[in-house]
């Protein structure tokens, strides 16, 4: 079947975005002759577009936006086996067979399409939802130079980086979740269980109470006497949670939240700029031209870094310093703007991106360990100090009590 046409949401280097319409091309065939025009792509939207067919003649197999695709296992996997001396053809078949679900999907339909003599970047950018622009842009800088392993061993390094940060921001966060979730168990077997049992103590001593303990009491009461309304309010509490947790616009709806907060605002900024800085370094290692290499990592900034990106590129494309572009748009630590400056007079612009991604990756791993260490004991100074308080107010009828005897 023929394809209709695809529109794509690209962004110029204005910062302004906008809709393009593509007829009579693929989305792979749309995006590079968007990329060819300076304009950087946002969104594909296929909905135009006709359903595509496999060389066999039934519907290409592709897995859905948001199917389970481990990249960084699958370019491990792919450089042992081509490290080994198997082609890529020999390399993909292999990994078809061992897979499963809708990752042997995808690549059946990777190897399909090479099989066709197609370029195995063009492949992988038609599936861009599984393979980000830096991953092909890094297989079609080795597609020029023959050395498809190196290439891929460069991803690898580069995203490893990046997952362990990620690993040890989840693991810090790990113990204070389960510190609030036992803490918020406790809390509500003391509110459920043991307060109503102290309230008919008190209700049939028929002596006044404190207004504090009161409350608490009935706070109590009301818990104990709808039992199976609470625990089913808790239970559906815990299971919207999970499931809007589980959707990836919310996860990165309360993230951007999250990473507005005073303290942790310029932390994300750093965090940011240290990845922009390793995938530049990435790519131009690749062998690509840093102006374009800046237009296709655009995406690993927020929107107003992306404005300032699109400034910065537009500098350095009419003979700028790049250290001045990047400090001028606010692109650049002063870490990053002595090392680029060396890397400008040595011609080692690659190496310098790195370090300086190196050095700030680091700065990250302290300051995780430091708040880490830091918000643990505020996290258990504070359940404890509902928890003392519900037993405070528990007790202090009879404290009252013992009082009027002495």
């Amino acid at each position: 079947m023929g394809v209709a046409g695809v529109r794509l949401r690209v962004q110029g280097r204005n910062g302004q975005t906008e809709w393009m319409q593509f007829a009579g091309m693929d989305a792979a065939a749309a995006t590079r002759q968007a990329r060819r025009d300076g304009w950087r792509v946002l969104e594909v939207d296929a909905s135009a577009q006709e359903e595509a067919v496999s060389p066999s003649g039934q519907q290409a197999a592709a897995p859905a936006r948001g199917s389970v695709f481990d990249l960084l296992l699958f370019s491990q996997e792919l450089h042992s086996l081509l490290q080994a001396g198997l082609n890529l053809g020999e390399a993909l078949n292999t990994l078809v067979e061992k897979s499963q679900g809708a990752t042997r999907a995808l690549l059946a339909d990777v190897e399909a399409n090479l099989r066709q003599g197609k370029n195995f970047s063009d492949v992988l950018e038609a599936h861009e939802s599984q393979f980000p622009a830096v991953y092909v842009a890094t297989i079609r800088s080795s597609e020029r130079t023959g050395n498809l392993p190196e290439a891929i061993e460069r991803f690898i390094a580069y995203q490893q980086q990046f997952d362990t940060l990620r690993k040890k921001l989840v693991s810090a966060a790990i113990y204070p979740a389960l510190l609030i979730t036992v803490g918020g168990f406790v809390t509500l077997f003391l509110l459920g269980y043991v307060v109503p049992r102290f309230a008919m103590v008190y209700e049939d001593s028929g002596r006044p109470m404190p207004w504090a303990s009161g409350v608490l009491l009935s706070i109590g009461r009301l818990i104990h006497d709808h039992a199976a309304i609470a625990l089913g309010l808790v239970v559906a509490i815990l299971v919207l949670g999970v499931w809007q947790l589980r959707q990836a616009a919310v996860r990165k709806k309360l993230v951007e939240l999250a990473l507005r907060l005073p303290g942790l605002a310029p932390r994300a900024n750093l965090f940011r700029l240290s990845r922009f800085y390793r995938a530049l370094s990435l790519l131009l290692s690749s062998g690509i031209a840093l102006p374009r290499a800046m237009g296709m990592v655009g995406g690993l900034l927020n929107s107003s870094q992306c404005m300032a990106l699109a400034g910065a590129r537009q500098r350095i494309e009419e003979g700028g310093s790049v250290s001045q572009a990047l400090v001028q748009f606010g692109l650049a630590t002063p870490v990053a703007k002595s090392l680029v400056q060396v890397g400008e007079r040595s011609g080692q612009l690659a190496p310098m991106f790195d370090r300086t991604a190196r050095f700030h990756d680091e700065e990250m791993t302290r300051w995780i360990d430091a708040a880490s260490k830091l918000l643990e004991p505020i996290l258990m100074l504070a359940i404890g100090i509902v928890i003392g308080l519900v037993v405070v107010l528990m007790y202090m009828p009879i404290f009252e009590l013992a009082g009027s005897l002495q």
